[in-house]
Order: structure tokens, then C-alpha cells, then sequence
């Protein structure tokens, strides 16, 4: 039995199609951050991230509730693709509906639902043929569509690898990061640690500048990753003391260090690092739709500056500290801390302090078995093997 379509059903139809169309092309093709007012992606993450965050909120065990904010974003990122499958069936199911043409074996009365039923066969190519198109628009349009429902599997195949590829590089940076300046990391860890490494009583300029170099690397590939990319934001990293976010602020508190003045040490390379650092601060904080908080909490009081002067003086880094130089470093800090805290609120992350006021035991220093080790006096390698931890002790 055959049917009359409906003209606003089609128009409808073809107005969700190429909404989502172009919502496709603008977050998986396109190479840079869309400023238009309304975007599907945008909106469906609005509509997703702010209650799994609230749900969040609820959660008082810190490492459970990182656990779960680690869920969103491969999660989001499938809910996505699978939003934009359903979106497109829908609007295929209208502008089938629409322009009518259409008979059911068994002569049975053609309905909407059964149209939809229709689109989700043909755009993943089941062809039960229980459903035939019987007009030529009807029979091109599903043509059409089986050919969306093929490209899509071409998108889902190669937007997969390339965001955990992106997601990778930058996690080997952020790990490297664990022995040069702690978990979490610090400025002033960074450079006590680089200090120490040096036979001079200042950090070796050769050795700071490839560091930092390294760093405006890596700012770089952030930026250009998360743009093309914005669901990585909400990618955890392996450990809960670590983050994309606060590896960026700390190399902004370092460079900021050695802009403001440590004696022996050409700020040069440093002030590249920041610009580039900076930059990424900035725009990402666009990427998240953060907002401007005044209420930050002060990260460096004058107590705390105190403190990490002190700790810099024991490791023979002479911080400059007049007037002058207090001025340029508060400057410094109010060209990205606002940006960074506002991103840290929106993706509730916590940022790393300036330095720590205890001593604070590296990732790489830590392992399952260390208490059960401890505990029996194992403290040589070869000893006889020790009963494997329960699950509790992993987690």
C-alpha cells in the first residue's frame, strides 16, 4: 500500500539533515574552532557534561569521582557518533515520509514509524526489501542514504584512531613530566630538580632550554589537537594527580619564574614557551566555554612566595624578589591563571600549587605491592615472591 507524503515533514526532514551534516563536517573535517552561535555538538555536550558533573559533585571520595569524570569523554564521544546516526535516520525518516512513494509487502498501511524503521534499515544496509520505495525520488533518496549510512562507518573508522592517537601524544609528555617535577607537578619542583642535575650551582642553560622547548612543542600540539578536537578536553589522564591542565599551568608558572628573573639563567627561550603556553590557555578555556571567575582563590600569596623563594635559595636559584619583580610576575600570572582556573571549574580538575608544603612521593615511586614489601623487610630484588595484592590494593 502506497502513501501521499507531507511537504513540512519533508522540509523538516531536510533541515535536520544538513543541520547535522554540517555539524559533522565542522567537528570531524574541519581544522579549526567554529564561533557561530548555535552548534549541535556544543549543545549535545552541554546537555550531557553538566549533569554527569553534578552527579560528580555527589561523589566524596576523590579517586572515585575522577574515576567516573573519566568515563565522560570516551563515553560522550560514542553517545555522540550515535546522535548523529539517530539525527540522520530521523531526518531521512522525515523527508521519506515527505515526499510519500513508498508500499509494504503484506499490503499492510505504510506509518511514520514504520518509515523510520525503513530509513534505519537502509542507512546500515540490512535490505530486508520488507519496505520498497516505489517513486523515483523515494528510490534515490535511499540510494542516498545507504551511501550516508557507508560514509558515516568511514568517519566512525577514522575518527576513532586519530583522537586516541592525538589522546596518546599527549599523555607520553605529561608522564615524562612525573620524574622532572613531581605528582603532582610544581614549578618549584621542576626547578629544584633541574638544579640538581646541573654541576653548576645554577640550572645548565643548554638543559632548561631543551626542557622548555619541548614544552612549547607539546603547548602547540595541545592546542592544535583540542581545537580539531574539543571532546580530548574532557580526556582524563592515566592517574588522577595528573592532567593536561595542570601540566599547562605548571610550565606557565615556570617559565613566568624565570621571566620575573632567576640570576644566571637567560629568560629567551622561556618566553617563548610562555607565549605559546599562554596562547593555548587562552583558546582552550573558549573551547569549554569558561567563564571569568573573580572569586579564584590567590594560588601565591605572599606567605607562599615567601616559602618557594626559600625553597629555589636552598637549591641555589636566586629568584629576584623586589618590588620591581613581584610586579612583573603578578602580571605575568594575570595573563593566564583566570583562563586556566575558569577551564579547571568547567572540567573540575585540580591545579597544581607553586610548591608542595610536604614532600610528595612521584608516581613512579609508588607501586601495589610496596606496602606488602615493606611491611615483610623485602627491601633486596630476588628474595622469594610475595602474595599478590587484592583488588582493593590496586584501587
Amino acid at each position: 500500500m502506497s502513501f501521499h507524503g507531507s511537504i513540512p515533514a519533508g522540509i523538516f526532514g531536510f533541515v535536520i539533515l544538513c543541520v547535522v551534516l554540517l555539524d559533522a563536517f565542522e567537528t570531524v573535517v574541519l581544522p579549526r574552532r567554529v564561533t557561530r552561535t548555535f552548534r549541535l555538538t556544543a549543545w549535545f555536550y552541554r546537555r550531557t557534561w553538566i549533569p554527569w558533573k553534578q552527579i560528580a559533585g555527589r561523589i566524596r571520595t576523590p579517586s572515585r569521582q575522577q574515576s567516573f569524570l573519566g568515563y565522560f569523554g570516551p563515553l560522550s564521544l560514542i553517545m555522540l557518533l550515535a546522535f548523529w546516526a539517530a539525527s540522520l535516520i530521523f531526518g531521512f525518516a522525515l523527508l521519506q515520509y515527505g515526499i510519500g512513494g513508498h508500499e509494504q509487502l503484506g499490503n499492510e498501511p505504510i506509518t511514520f514509524g514504520r518509515i523510520i524503521y525503513h530509513s534505519g534499515e537502509t542507512f546500515f544496509t540490512l535490505g530486508y526489501g520488507d519496505i520498497v520505495p516505489t517513486s523515483s525520488m523515494a528510490r534515490a533518496l535511499s540510494v542516498l542514504e545507504a551511501g550516508m549510512g557507508f560514509a558515516f562507518l568511514g568517519v566512525v573508522i577514522g575518527y576513532l584512531p586519530v583522537v586516541y592517537a592525538s589522546f596518546s601524544r599527549r599523555e607520553i609528555q605529561i608522564s615524562m613530566l612525573d620524574a622532572r617535577a613531581g605528582s603532582p607537578p610544581t614549578a618549584s619542583e621542576l626547578l629544584v630538580r633541574l638544579a640538581g642535575t646541573s654541576e653548576n650551582p645554577v640550572i645548565d642553560q643548554i638543559v632548561l632550554d631543551e626542557v622548555l622547548r619541548d614544552w612549547e612543542r607539546w603547548a602547540g600540539e595541545l592546542l592544535e589537537s583540542h581545537i580539531s578536537y574539543p571532546v580530548l578536553s574532557f580526556f582524563r589522564s592515566q592517574h588522577s594527580n595528573q592532567s593536561w591542565l595542570g601540566a599547562l599551568m605548571t610550565m606557565l608558572d615556570v617559565t613566568s619564574l624565570v621571566m620575573t628573573g632567576i640570576e644566571g639563567i637567560h629568560p629567551g627561550q622561556a618566553r617563548l614557551t610562555f607565549a605559546m603556553a599562554r596562547h593555548a590557555a587562552v583558546d582552550l578555556a573558549q573551547v569549554v566555554n569558561a567563564r571569568h571567575d573573580p572569586q579564584a582563590a590567590e594560588r601565591l600569596t605572599d606567605a607562599n612566595f615567601n616559602a618557594l623563594q626559600e625553597t629555589l635559595a636552598a637549591a641555589g636559584l636566586k629568584l629576584r624578589s623586589n618590588d620591581e619583580a613581584r610586579q612583573k610576575l603578578a602580571r605575568l600570572r594575570s595573563m593566564y591563571e583566570p583562563y586556566v582556573h575558569s577551564t579547571a571549574r568547567n572540567l573540575m580538575v585540580a591545579l597544581p600549587p607553586w610548591q608542595h608544603l610536604a614532600k610528595m612521593r612521584d608516581n613512579w615511586q609508588a607501586g601495589p605491592w610496596d606496602r606488602i614489601i615493606q611491611a615483610k623487610g623485602l627491601a633486596v630484588l630476588g628474595q622469594k615472591p610475595v602474595t599478590p595484592p587484592s583488588d582493593e590494593d590496586h584501587f
